[in-house]
């Protein structure tokens, strides 16, 4: 017999569908020659330092640092049916087919379950990322060697042994030295928790020690060949600047704008080229979770939860903790399905969906991108809209709204860029025209989408008939001072995008490159700390361990926190 052993219940469905089909059992499907069953995700947990030793139940500083090696595994409680089912159907397989999620924490916890069953047969590899039944039958025909993946259950366990290692030792001698001192309660320290606090405590601190300063923009007034536009000064080497190459000599700034006013200038750059605006990518949690922040106010806790609910409880969308914003080549095939029942579930989105050209191929399909999951869309599956909760509505309504981008056209823009000479100083400007708004008509509501941001210097002017060598007049100008800004504080959404990229706060050279040779092949991540199914949980136990507190819609720490 050949046992499939598979992260969770709806990837072993999709190995039995690819399969050819079987009858469900206790615990596992029979498939003739081949037994599937699941897991809940990790069956197994560390041991607690009073497992090893009773006399660890009792914090102590003499004990101080406790660390087991080897270390030693126990069934997690609520698991023990499940285990003992798995248990029992290894005893009886001649091969078994590790079927964990493609990546580290995947390989983990079916190879740990296997090694507690202290089974000796052959052990092969499934990658599946998409539980699409064609993808999932080219995957079951390509079994591996479950030994190529040894290093990412080493990677898995090494970094649960030393959260488990780092939390127990420095939350007991954090927690026992401040009792020292009359505190009451524990102070948990945790190896991604604290250091997501310190970025909070820190933007906190940067921002109330922020003295102001001041630059100035000379912005001009220009006609050429009867178009009126305005122009920015573009400072020069010459001029009084800071780090940030901003001019910050008033007086300067002053004579600029006085030299200019009235004066002829010359365009020396008139370039005009065509460009398209590319439709943003289908979600993963982490962009659903910052949109859902930023439009809703919800917490990154809630968006989980509710996209939990509307993956099990009404069947309406895909996995939902991907970090992944990619589609496989072969979904394409169910796009004209999948819009259909937008347009049945979302009535607001029938008209977009019917709209959309299910032929279209877009930069989201591409297999070569999809990670251990692929990205959060909308089912074939449909639903009664207005039996849903208010909050299910909004979120299935993004992701909805996110996949049926994919299907319409580019957003197709002329953009000129002109540099103008008003003797011997340089102004500039970018205007755009917009040939055909494409899928922007599905955002034209959206205020601040970081994915859709256009650069807010821009004119959404016609300059197109402007020529390299016109001659044009500045009609006038004036220098405008500008207040540097201290460092904004942190919102759920803002903390959640900086936790992608930490490492350009590492200042050792050393981790900051290995931080970010981790996320080498991680689209969206680039030198970060958690995962997209982590984060929300940390975040939550900040504010739930009054570390951290709401401050209107920023997050600062508490006095315990700092």
């Amino acid at each position: 017999m050949r046992l499939f052993i598979a992260e969770k219940p709806e990837l072993a469905k999709a190995i039995v569908e690819g399969l050819g089909g079987g009858s469900r059992k206790d615990g596992y499907f029979d498939c003739g020659s081949d037994c599937v069953t699941w897991c809940f995700g990790h069956m197994l947990e560390l041991c607690d330092p009073e497992d090893y030793d009773e006399k660890y139940a009792k914090w102590n500083i003499n004990d101080l640092p406790i660390s087991h090696v080897p270390w030693k595994k126990k069934v997690s409680k609520d698991k023990k049916k499940q285990v003992k089912i798995i248990v029992d159907l290894i005893k009886n397989a001649n091969i078994i087919v590790n079927a964990g999620d493609p990546d580290e924490e995947g390989q983990l916890l079916v190879d740990e379950i296997i090694e507690y069953s202290k089974s000796s047969v052959p052990v092969k590899r499934v990658l599946i990322n998409d539980n699409n039944t064609k993808v999932v039958q080219k995957s079951l025909a390509n079994l591996r060697d479950n030994a190529e993946f040894h290093g990412f259950s080493q990677a898995a366990e090494a970094r649960s042994v030393g959260d488990q290692l780092y939390g127990y030792n420095l939350s007991r001698a954090y927690t026992l030295k401040a009792q020292e001192k009359g505190m009451q309660g524990v102070l948990s320290v945790g190896r991604v928790q604290t250091p997501v606090l310190g970025m909070v405590v820190r933007r906190e601190r940067e921002n109330k020690a922020h003295k102001k300063a001041y630059y100035y923009n000379v912005n001009g007034v220009f006609d050429v060949s009867g178009c009126q536009f305005p122009a920015r000064y573009q400072v020069s080497d010459s001029d009084t600047q800071d780090d940030n190459g901003r001019l910050i000599d008033e007086e300067q700034a002053r004579k600029i704008a006085t030299a200019v006013s009235g004066q002829s200038a010359k365009v020396v750059k008139a370039e005009t080229k065509n460009k398209k605006e590319l439709a943003p990518l289908p979600y993963n949690l982490l962009k659903l979770q910052t949109d859902a922040s930023r439009k809703f106010g919800y917490k990154p806790d809630q968006v989980k939860q509710i996209t939990q609910d509307l993956r099990e409880k009404h069947k309406l969308i895909t996995y939902n903790r991907s970090d992944c914003e990619y589609l496989s080549d072969e979904q394409h095939a169910d796009a004209q399905g999948i819009l259909s029942a937008i347009a049945t579930t979302a009535p607001l989105l029938a008209k977009a969906s019917t709209n959309a050209d299910p032929n279209v191929k877009g930069r989201a399909f591409n297999s070569s991108k999809v990670s251990a999951h692929h990205a959060i869309i909308p089912t074939e599956a449909t639903a009664n809209f207005a039996k849903l909760s208010e909050p299910e509505q909004k979120i299935y309504m993004l992701i909805a709204r996110q996949y049926i981008a994919q299907f319409w056209p580019d957003r197709i823009y002329e953009q000129t860029i002109l540099e103008l000479d008003v003797g011997g100083h340089i102004f500039s400007a970018i205007a755009n025209v917009t040939i055909q708004q494409g899928f922007k008509v599905l955002y034209k509501n959206d205020q601040g989408n970081e994915d859709l941001k256009s650069n807010e210097d821009d004119l959404n002017a016609d300059l197109r008939s402007i020529k390299n060598g016109d001659i044009g007049r500045c009609i006038d100008a004036k220098s405008e001072q500008k207040e540097t800004k201290p460092p904004a504080l942190y919102t759920i959404a803002t903390l959640l995008s900086d936790l992608t990229r930490v490492a350009k706060y590492i200042k050792d050279e050393r981790l900051k490159k290995l931080l970010i040779e981790k996320d080498k092949d991680k689209a969206g991540e680039h030198g970060g700390i958690g995962t997209p199914a982590t984060r929300d949980t940390i975040i939550k136990g900040l504010f739930d361990r009054g570390k951290n507190r709401k401050k209107g819609k920023s997050i600062v720490a508490t006095e315990l926190g700092h």
